[in-house]
């Protein structure tokens, strides 16, 4: 269960180092305007809050690769206190954005962090 655990975890750092990817760099592509919806205009007035978002999310993938290669016992707590960072502002964005972004967002997070849970002491 501690590698199921651990494949979770990366699997949400690498989902948002996706979201800084897609906010930080493709917001006004036609990739990026399919994605989220925009029109070329919209995403060229919203361009730095996407970048700012993109960073954010950045800031999260950071802190659950931290959590990944901390050594010792304090790694579970580091990669439990990011996912639950995930997870609220999965719930945050499910509710006044798109509620695919509950699903998307806090739904692997959650599971990564009920393995987490599962899994024995690190």
């Amino acid at each position: 269960m501690k590698l199921v655990a651990m494949l979770m975890v990366l699997l949400v750092a690498l989902e948002h180092l996706y979201f800084l990817y897609l906010e930080m760099f493709l917001w006004t592509t036609p990739k990026g305007l399919k994605i989220f919806g925009n029109t070329a205009e919209k995403a060229a007035s919203s361009r730095v809050l996407a970048a700012n978002q993109g960073l954010y999310n950045g800031f999260l993938a950071a802190g659950l690769l931290w959590g990944l290669v901390y050594p010792g016992a304090a790694a579970i707590h580091i990669q439990m206190f990011f996912l639950v960072c995930v997870i609220v502002a999965g719930i945050y964005g499910g509710f006044t954005v798109k509620m695919r972004i509950m699903y998307l967002q806090a739904g692997p997070a959650l599971l990564g962090l009920l393995a987490l849970f599962a899994a024995p002491a690190l």
